[in-house]
């Protein structure tokens, strides 16, 4: 009898492991979780999926919930008319040199500053620090703003893109935050020892072991700048200095009003069928830059923003 209960509770245990040393319930809750991970990414990704599929798609499939997986009634014509409009590629130019020009001198200024407000020797490094933290919750609002960027002659030009916006206190604090705890102490004793001032231990030391948060807030401000669109409406009246956004937005605002325009029901109709395929395809031409560079900084992302976020 003995026997028989220890060849059985031998069998159960050579039942519950399995490949790797895992119980059934291990096997269990790891497919639990790959399938609670599955249903978020097919959640994140099926909306960009859509959106590709209902752009060639027949937009009376589309809206009459046909298309689900595949394009249906597969036409070109809301990408015909917008890389068709020469506006797209000078917004496309516009958008470029303000994003490119931006985002380097953002890092310019970012790094720097977050570095002599990370100096413990720097005495004035929390009063100025406080300084820069009300600009988050404090600003002089649109009138006023509007004013000083008309006296200081930055109304319609690419500088009102680039360098009111030249620093973003929240980056700020992120990158100070890299610095004081991710960088260590020694390697500035050391090079102190060797006779490097500040200038060079920054740029030789530092911004070397820097690469995450740099591609971190490299990302954030390069975001920032691809979709200002409020910068463009505002304060820029020559319509050939305008960022790709605006440039959209004119677009599809035509299409819209070709629609409305139409004068039988059937013409409305036909309007409406276009005017849908065009602002599908305008969401693909304005976000497809930036699907494309994300993957390759990715593994920078995650790493520089816990990092940043160690110490507040």
């Amino acid at each position: 009898m003995e026997n028989t209960q220890d060849m059985a509770r031998s069998g159960a245990r050579r039942v519950r492991r399995l490949i790797g040393g895992k119980t059934l319930g291990d096997w269990l809750a790891d497919l639990i979780i790959v399938l609670i991970l599955l249903l978020i990414v097919a959640s994140i990704l099926y909306p960009i999926w859509f959106i590709i599929i209902a752009s060639v798609s027949d937009q009376t499939l589309v809206n009459t919930g046909q298309v689900t997986w595949i394009p249906k009634g597969i036409s070109a014509y809301g990408f015909q008319q917008i890389l068709g409009d020469d506006r797209i590629w000078n917004g496309y130019r516009n958008t470029l040199i303000y994003t490119v020009a931006g985002t380097v001198l953002n890092l310019v200024v970012t790094m720097p500053a977050a570095f002599a407000l990370s100096r413990p020797e720097f005495k004035w490094r929390r009063l100025i620090m406080l300084f820069f933290t009300i600009t988050m919750f404090v600003n002089g609002g649109l009138i006023p703003t509007y004013l000083l960027y008309k006296q200081l002659g930055l109304l319609d030009s690419w500088a009102v893109f680039v360098i009111p916006q030249a620093l973003n206190v929240y980056n700020l604090i992120i990158a100070r935050s890299f610095f004081e705890s991710s960088i260590p102490e020694d390697l500035h004793d050391a090079a102190q020892i060797d006779g490097v001032g500040y200038f060079r231990y920054f740029t030789r030391i530092v911004i070397p072991l820097s690469s995450a948060i740099i591609a971190v807030i490299g990302l954030y401000y390069l975001v920032q700048h691809w979709n200002d669109f409020f910068t463009g409406l505002v304060y820029i009246r020559t319509y050939d200095k305008q960022p790709l956004q605006i440039v959209l937005r004119d677009i599809l605002l035509s299409n819209q009003a070709f629609q409305g325009g139409s004068g039988s029901t059937a013409g409305a109709g036909y309007g409406q069928e276009f005017a849908d395929q065009i602002k599908y395809g305008v969401i693909i031409v304005s976000t497809l830059p930036l699907l494309v560079i994300y993957p390759f900084i990715q593994k920078y992302f995650n790493k520089g923003v816990m990092i940043g976020a160690i110490k507040g």
